[in-house]
């Protein structure tokens, strides 16, 4: 839960393992799993994977319309419900429901989030990034806490991003009300927020034998895109100017099937036993940062994002905007 505690497994899988091949052999009938973001990108192929084991997954869905037909075509016992991470009286209500209706609840993925969007405010003004990837999720599983603990040995995952290596949390200032919005560092801070709400949470779950971990799912091509024009994306190396992916993009981005992998390891693996609260990339426990390398910016986790005493302190502080909105 500390940086030192950033030691990786050796797990055997890599950064091109996909889902399928990380839960090969894990027996999952009869789980019960909840994935936010679970109709689009590698949300619909985390889903996907689970159902083809037995899991049964419930998919909170924003739009119907588009969640229906994403989901139609997959196998197994997957259900939609009602759910706005950007408003939390949808969140709470989304979790009573589950919680007077779930009999268990072994996996909480939450895998939803938007990244770089124009400045937009939610709830109490909360600045959207902050309030949907980070501060969304955690009423999410505050209000399933219960169904988590009585399960025993139940995992969430919260998925992170390299993008945490932008900003550490923004104390003074996190919904930027006094400073100008950047789109960027507000991204940055949320998903520093999320590894952090990973590991403030492990320790809350470890009395029942639960575990909580942030993931770094890769680079993607996924709808999480979908505020950044051709021209800004060009910019970051990722596409070319007629819009086909980059020679960067070729060599290091992921398929979505792919960029679920590492979500289902954590969500399964024996390996993280005993290991709550780290942040793993390409299926396996990441080591911290080294600034030496030239994939310093894509790769390893940075100290800002395993401290906890800011977990702690963010947990206070998410608590405490959470009971005033």
């Amino acid at each position: 839960m500390a940086l030192s505690d950033q030691v990786p497994t050796q797990s055997g899988f890599g950064a091109k393992s996909t889902g399928a091949d990380v839960i090969a052999d894990c027996k999952l009938a009869g789980k019960v799993a909840i994935v936010t973001g679970g109709y689009s990108g590698i949300g619909l192929e985390t889903v996907r994977a689970l159902a083809s084991k037995g899991v049964r997954v419930i998919v909170p869905v924003r739009d119907r319309a588009k969640a229906g037909p994403a989901l139609a075509g997959i196998a197994g016992e997957i259900e939609m419900a009602d759910m706005d991470l950007g408003n939390l009286a949808s969140v709470r209500h989304f979790a009573q429901a589950m919680a007077a209706s779930l009999p268990k609840l072994d996996l909480l993925i939450n895998n939803a989030g938007i990244m770089a969007c124009p400045e937009t405010r939610v709830g109490p003004g909360w600045e959207a990034q902050f309030a949907t990837n980070h501060l969304g999720h955690m009423a999410l599983a505050l209000g399933l806490m219960d169904t988590l603990t009585g399960t025993g040995n139940a995992r969430v995952v919260a998925l992170s991003s390299t993008g945490h290596k932008i900003s550490g949390i923004r104390w003074d200032d996190i919904h930027f009300r006094t400073a100008p919005y950047d789109k960027w560092q507000a991204y940055g801070q949320s998903k520093t927020a999320n590894a952090l709400f990973a590991n403030a949470l492990s320790r809350r779950l470890k009395p029942s034998g639960g575990h909580a971990f942030a993931v770094h799912p890769g680079g993607i091509f996924t709808p999480l895109q979908r505020h950044l024009g051709i021209a800004e994306q060009v910019r970051l190396g990722w596409i070319n100017e007629d819009g086909s992916p980059s020679e960067l993009a070729k060599a290091g981005f992921k398929t979505t099937e792919q960029g679920c992998a590492t979500t289902l390891w954590a969500a399964t693996s024996e390996a993280l036993s005993g290991k709550p609260g780290v942040y793993c990339e390409d299926c396996d426990i990441a080591a911290p940062t080294d600034p030496s390398s030239p994939f310093a910016r894509f790769r390893g986790v940075e100290a800002h994002a395993c401290d906890e005493a800011a977990a702690e302190r963010l947990w206070t502080e998410s608590e405490r905007m959470l009971v005033e909105a």
